[in-house]
């Protein structure tokens, strides 16, 4: 597979590379996509391809998971959120209950109303990175212009919306500056910060570099 230099156009990203990232993507569907999102957001170095796409893979399972699944036991609540299910008593009623669920978990919280809004389940994480509650959907809103507040689940879908919004949060949240540093003399321990920046902490680290390496083969 040819190394091709990537301009700001990013004609030269071709499927093969991106199905060399990520084996088990419908390609096809998600080639055009993604290269309008990353022209659109400034994702046009290797360096910030190779991150976007290497945080994107882990994140969505290869663009094959566009919606959070919240389908727990009751055991494993208590280990997702100790505090809010300290036992399995308060834990049962939400067992293998999503919706609930996500309406007692993000409830007056991240932007959204109570319980009975119905605003967790209606904002639960979705697109290539996992946006999450009405806040967020809102202020993607105004950065991407697709109604999200409205339509939220254009986000769980193959499609623009799923795509650009992915590139909008990779964006607005300064990953571009921190790709950057990837190139430089620290180049994990610059990747490190830029899974944090991500995720929040280090969830899925090794299969994030995996997927960085390669990225950096291709691009």
């Amino acid at each position: 597979m040819t190394t091709i230099k990537i301009d700001t156009s990013l004609d030269d990203v071709t499927i093969d590379q991106l199905r060399h990232v990520m084996p088990r993507c419908d390609v096809n569907v998600w080639h055009p996509l993604l290269v309008a999102a990353m022209g659109r957001c400034g994702i046009v170095t290797p360096a910030r391809v190779a991150g976007f796409l290497a945080q994107v893979a882990h994140e969505s399972g290869e663009c094959r998971r566009l919606e959070e699944g919240l389908s727990y036991t009751a055991e494993r609540m208590m280990q997702v959120w100790p505090a809010r299910f300290p036992d399995l008593e308060s834990a049962t009623p939400y067992s293998r209950a999503p919706e609930a669920l996500a309406n007692h978990v993000y409830a007056n919280r991240l932007g959204n109303g109570g319980p009975a809004s119905g605003d967790g389940w209606r904002y639960r994480g979705g697109g290539l990175i996992q946006l999450t509650g009405r806040a967020n959907y809102q202020e993607a809103e105004l950065g991407t212009n697709f109604n999200l507040v409205g339509h939220p689940e254009q986000i769980r879908v193959p499609g623009q919306a799923a795509a650009v919004t992915a590139g909008w949060f990779w964006q607005s949240k300064g990953c571009n500056e921190l790709a950057d540093a990837t190139a430089g003399p620290l180049p994990e321990e610059a990747f490190r910060k830029l899974t944090k920046r991500i995720n929040g902490g280090l969830t899925g680290l090794a299969e994030r570099l995996d997927y960085w390496a390669r990225a950096k083969e291709v691009v």
